[in-house]
């Protein structure tokens, strides 16, 4: 008879969890209250940020805001409602900042993909049409999921992304003064790298080798992180990192001390996690195959554990209905992890009708102490309060 060892116990579990995961969709009931803030299609992007001044975070997708409590709609520009079988928005990615440091919160928005980002200045008052300025003398943005890091720990957020004329890594830093309104463009990387082509998928921040320092990962490897954030050498050790995909998380999902990538798909079906092993090599285990499009993550601690979850959703309609499962069943994910409990991870259902766009919010809007979470895509713009209860 042959032998049962502990490794095939976990592998059983694991082919058990992910096989649960084709089947059992169920939305979990009561975590979340789902608000919907309108069912038209005006932006990929989603952000948060006291607009007016108020105290509380209002809601932005693309060139509209929606003013807390009562999610009334503003314009920030001339914009229209998109035909989600038919067209792109103008507004890919979007991020909530005082860019200026007039003390008052401005709008970043990524472009169609190849596009320069840029951002639209606060006019302090109300029913005001705000002043378009371009980012890093329009430098255009490679990736489809640019990420809004903290790359020099001045506690503003920057956009890491491919420079898509000199195929460069590089960060485009905030303004740093007040009154100012110029982006500066810091090199990373060499010139000609992998994952800075048009439409590349998948750039994450984080520390791979634990040096204390960040390196930046893509789906082909990783460029190890220097002190010197401009330094435009950034060293790139070639590993598979998985399949083209969205926003990378760099964690350690196991507990074993090495810090391991978490990534989705893009476009086709699968979310992973990449264990790195002792010599430095990775190896993929599927998390995940309960909707495809994970086309943004983020991770924020939903529950209260002190553990930062995972959260993703399916793009729907990622390519406007051309691909197949494009118009499949629009889910809202988020992922629990278990360090030294294989296998390592638990998958949540949070919602079964909205998705996820090409970046989400996860940030206390109601001020109880816990992250909620906002999305848009071509079904809506959605808001859910976070209600898990965390005795």
């Amino acid at each position: 008879m042959k032998k049962v060892t502990f490794a095939m116990l976990q592998y059983g579990l694991f082919c058990m969890i992910t096989t649960s995961s084709l089947f059992g969709q169920n939305v979990e009931e009561g975590n979340f209250k789902k608000t919907v803030l309108t069912r038209d299609f005006i932006s990929e992007g989603v952000a948060v940020a006291d607009l007016n001044k108020d105290g509380l975070l209002d809601i932005i997708a693309g060139y509209y805001w929606f003013k807390a409590p009562s999610w009334e709609k503003h314009e920030l520009a001339p914009s229209r409602v998109f035909d989600p079988y038919e067209e792109y928005s103008e507004s890919f990615l979007n991020l909530g900042m005082d860019v200026n440091l007039d003390g008052w919160d401005d709008v970043v928005i990524i472009d169609y993909p190849g596009k320069a980002g840029f951002w639209f200045e606060n006019p302090k008052q109300e029913n005001q049409q705000w002043e378009k300025h371009m980012i890093a003398d329009s430098m255009g943005i490679a990736n489809e999921s640019p990420g809004f890091v903290d790359i020099d720990g001045d506690g503003r957020l920057d956009i890491l992304c491919g420079d898509v004329e000199k195929k460069q890594i590089v960060w485009l830093q905030a303004p740093l003064k007040s009154g100012e309104k110029e982006w500066k463009r810091h090199a990373l990387s060499a010139e000609n790298v992998p994952g800075t082509d048009r439409y590349s998928h998948g750039i994450g921040y984080g520390d791979v080798n634990k040096d204390g320092i960040k390196d930046v990962v893509i789906a082909d490897g990783w460029f190890e992180g220097k002190k010197d954030k401009s330094s435009g050498d950034w060293k790139f050790h070639k590993t598979s990192l998985g399949e083209p995909c969205s926003h990378m998380q760099v964690l350690d999902v196991n507990g074993d001390g090495q810090k391991d990538v978490v990534s989705a798909s893009a476009h086709k079906l699968g979310i992973w996690w990449h264990e790195q092993l002792q010599d430095g090599s990775f190896k993929t285990y599927l998390m995940s195959e309960t909707t495809a499009q994970t086309h943004s993550s983020i991770m924020a601690d939903l529950n209260g554990d002190g553990r930062e979850d995972y959260i993703t959703g399916k793009r729907f309609l990622a390519h406007n209905g051309r691909d197949e499962g494009d118009a499949d069943t629009p889910y809202l994910l988020w992922f629990e992890f278990t360090p030294g409990i294989a296998p390592y991870f638990k998958e949540h259902v949070l919602d079964d009708d909205s998705g996820a766009g090409l970046n989400i919010v996860a940030q206390d809007i109601t001020n109880d102490g816990k992250p909620d979470i906002v999305i848009s895509n071509k079904n809506g713009v959605f808001f859910f309060e976070n209600r898990i209860s965390t005795q």
